[in-house]
């Protein structure tokens, strides 16, 4: 694996972790409204905004979409890293 492939790798990873929590934050009471919260917000919530543009909520309280948010961002993640394998093959 070549560098860049394990800098997208860690980027990937973050942004997951990063997803996964701001998920969890909707559990907390006013979570959301704290710093961390906020900031979590900033970055996540432009990506999860586009599949709940798309899926509504399930009885209007239950949100899938972050789930299938976590699915294309895999999906992105392994089709990158298969072209990414694959050019990486050509110019060797």
């Amino acid at each position: 694996m070549t560098q860049f492939n394990e800098f997208l790798n860690i980027v990937y990873n973050i942004y997951l972790y990063m997803i996964i929590a701001y998920i969890l934050l909707s559990w907390l009471p006013n979570a959301r409204n704290s710093f961390i919260g906020e900031l979590l917000g900033r970055f996540v919530e432009p990506y999860l905004g586009f599949f709940r543009r798309f899926i509504p909520p399930i009885g209007g309280v239950l949100d899938l979409s972050p789930i299938i948010a976590i699915f294309a961002l895999r999906f992105i993640f392994i089709g990158l890293m298969v072209v990414l394998d694959y050019i990486g093959k050509i110019f060797v």
